[in-house]
């Protein structure tokens, strides 16, 4: 072989080289990123040393903060589980979607014999959720923890877009028999794909992660979303041994659930740490968020969660209730270490998404706005002028600095009172008074009457008339 003929060769081995290497290139230039959505269950709005607690260790939560965006004036779609839930796969108020409250908490022991009895709930199985918008646009979907949005056909997670699904359908299990933690007769409730699982003694965030890195090593070369749907610190508080023990000086019940908040943080950073191993890190966007605000109940032991400087807890509509951890992280793409005062709330992840994503929203009208101005540039307004809550008969409306709510509900350990008339309307201006310990309704009737006319022209405020009368699907 001549010197010339070898010295061609090698001219066209570097070509080829350098073709190869231009075409991955491009194939990861091209990749849609993955998206990850960790929802925690009953975080209080201060419990994360991001946010100001200093007698709870949660590093993994403040890595993901000191690498994202972390939002202070966070809004949840509700101040309970399942209309939270609801609001933010959808990107539509819960009333909107027949999710208004806490859904159905019975399960049968045959998942295939249960139908579907009430309106709303249909209503919600015909709207178009996250996991159907990002399946649409080629990811391979997953739900992995708690469901809680009825499981009647129509309304399990397999039905709403996921290829995959593991966890309980109902709202709180233990954690090692996987037995519902509620009223009445114990009923088994953990599935796989439709299918009943028998795992007992095996601690279910353990279960989670573990399904979890499975699938995303399967699935690592395509572009995937993961509903991470955490079922801590929802009572029944079951942190492991070794924070039980480095939490044992702090009161009851805040050290069980200080346990049980740093057992969920050592179950986020394994969850990252996958992606990281991978090389997936670049590639995938976390999203962060609390459902709503710790709780009360006599089965959370009466507290045990802070809601920091603000008022209420889980169920009200004051700020404790509805202002939450909320942190979104993409590195070499979003800015690092980043805090946003700006106001945001839950149902904005499906709009922000997919902006980020380049993928199509669904036609219907969201009652979320894109965060991603706000997101790559403090300087950038809020997106909304107007945010709307309602429970029941309690509701609230916050414009500007403004916020009413009717028919308050005060679900929280503090010890302000409450008078007859701050049951009915309560005023506050949460610039000045983010505790919201001052009614101003008697001094601004004003405000109260301007605000109350938002919340009767909003037209499918009123539970019953949501128009979800066909299945809204992407086109």
């Amino acid at each position: 072989m001549t010197v010339n003929r070898i010295f061609d060769q090698l001219i066209a081995l570097g070509l080829f080289v350098t073709f190869l290497s231009s075409a991955k290139a491009m194939d990861a230039a091209e990749r849609l990123p993955n998206v990850i959505v960790i929802y925690t269950d009953d975080q209080g709005s201060i419990d994360a040393g991001c946010y100001g607690a200093d007698d709870i260790e949660t590093p993994a939560v403040d890595a993901l903060a000191a690498r994202g965006v972390r939002f202070t004036q966070f809004y949840s779609p509700a101040s309970v589980c399942s209309p939270s839930r609801a609001g933010m796969l959808t990107g539509r108020y819960p009333w909107q979607v027949g999710m208004p409250s806490n859904a159905s908490a019975t399960v049968s022991e045959d998942i295939n014999d249960l139908s579907l009895v009430d309106e709303p709930e249909k209503e919600f199985a015909a709207e178009t959720t996250m996991a159907e918008m990002f399946k649409h646009a080629g990811y391979v979907t997953a739900h992995i923890g708690k469901w809680h949005l009825n499981y009647g056909p129509g309304s399990r997670p397999l039905d709403q877009g996921f290829d995959y699904s593991f966890g309980h359908l109902n709202g709180c299990i233990d954690n090692y028999s996987h037995f519902v933690y509620w009223n009445g007769t114990n009923r088994h409730d953990l599935w796989e794909n439709n299918q009943r699982v028998r795992l007992p003694g095996q601690f279910f965030p353990d279960l989670m992660v573990e399904k979890a890195d499975g699938f995303i090593a399967k699935h690592q070369d395509k572009p995937f979303f993961m509903y991470f749907a955490m079922n801590m610190p929802h009572y029944p508080y079951q942190g492991n041994p070794k924070w039980l023990r480095k939490y044992e000086h702090l009161p009851f019940p805040r050290n069980l659930y200080a346990a049980f908040v740093s057992t969920l943080d050592e179950r986020v950073a394994r969850l990252l740490n996958t992606i990281d191993k991978l090389g997936l890190t670049n590639d995938t966007i976390v999203i962060y968020q609390s459902d709503n605000g710790h709780s009360v109940e006599e089965r959370a032991h009466f507290g045990g969660g802070s809601n920091g400087p603000y008022r209420g807890a889980k169920f009200s509509l004051f700020e404790g209730g509805i202002r939450l951890p909320a942190i979104i992280s993409w590195p070499g793409h979003l800015p690092t270490g980043q805090v946003r005062d700006q106001m945001a709330h839950g149902c904005d992840w499906l709009p922000t998404v997919a902006e980020l994503c380049q993928v199509k929203p669904p036609t219907v009208a969201l009652a979320g706005k894109s965060l991603v101005p706000v997101i790559k540039y403090a300087s950038a307004p809020t997106p909304h002028e107007i945010l709307h809550w309602q429970q029941g008969k309690q509701w609230a409306v916050r414009e500007g600095d403004w916020k009413l709510i009717c028919n308050v509900r005060n679900d929280s350990d503090d010890d302000l009172p409450l008078t007859t008339q701050d049951l009915s309307l309560f005023l506050a201006n949460i610039d000045k008074d983010p505790g919201e310990t001052i009614n101003l309704a008697a001094k601004h009737p004003e405000v109260v009457e301007r605000m109350s006319m938002l919340h009767a022209s909003n037209e499918e405020m009123s539970l019953g008339k949501s128009n979800q009368k066909a299945r809204r699907k992407l086109e």
